[in-house]
């Protein structure tokens, strides 16, 4: 993955102004859930979430991953709803064990293994015809394939991957601007507490303005 914000760490961020302590504490949070732990699904459940994630969202291999099924898992469990939802589409926790539940039949039909013992090429192919509305097996229910895929599962894997400070280095993004806020909001515009992205022949001007603003 190219550095588009050389220098940058956006956890130098932690003892500055740029956050209050609700915005540490919930950071804190979420840096130290725990990959391997889930409640609101079953082990089988759980084994499809991670490939599933892992192909969704595809992380950085020089750095720890973010805990994405893991963070699925909590939001499900404690049913945080968006507050909407396609009509077409059952709750939040049943959407999710159903989805689940799909693909894996889907995998045992076409492949005969579960969905996690695929090929990621295989895994691949077979989330290319559920976007398709190309996936009709009986454990879908009344819930249309193309539709779990893009609204639900789609929607909450790139949600938690961006939630997530692992992921804000890579994006240039400062965290909650709180009690900061935002005052430059032009395009092509930052404040001089936010990240320099890296413009051609400029990266090490780019670090220098980093190193610097991750401690701001």
């Amino acid at each position: 993955m190219t550095d588009r914000f050389p220098g940058y760490d956006v956890l130098g961020k932690r003892h500055t102004p740029s956050w209050n302590d609700k915005t540490r504490e919930v950071i804190d949070q979420r840096l130290a859930m725990r990959a391997d732990a889930h409640r609101a699904f079953t082990d089988t459940q759980w084994l499809t979430l991670n490939a599933l994630c892992e192909r969704i969202v595809p992380q950085p291999a020089d750095r720890a991953p973010a805990p994405l099924a893991a963070m699925i898992d909590e939001k499900v469990f404690e049913d945080r709803t968006d507050g909407y939802r396609d009509g077409r589409l059952p709750p939040l926790g049943e959407a999710w064990r159903r989805g689940l539940a799909g693909l894996d039949a889907e995998a045992r039909t076409r492949h005969g293994r579960p969905f996690h013992d695929l090929s990621s090429a295989e895994q691949d192919g077979l989330l290319g015809a559920v976007q398709k509305g190309l996936a009709d097996h009986p454990a879908w229910g009344d819930m249309p394939a193309r539709l779990f895929f893009e609204k639900r599962a789609v929607h909450d894997i790139v949600a938690a991957y961006y939630a997530h400070p692992k992921a804000w280095n890579e994006i240039g993004f400062g965290g909650p601007a709180a009690p900061r806020g935002y005052v430059r909001l032009q395009a092509d515009r930052r404040d001089p507490w936010e990240a320099s992205e890296a413009r051609p022949g400029r990266a090490d001007q780019a670090r220098r303005e980093n190193a610097r603003v991750g401690r701001s």
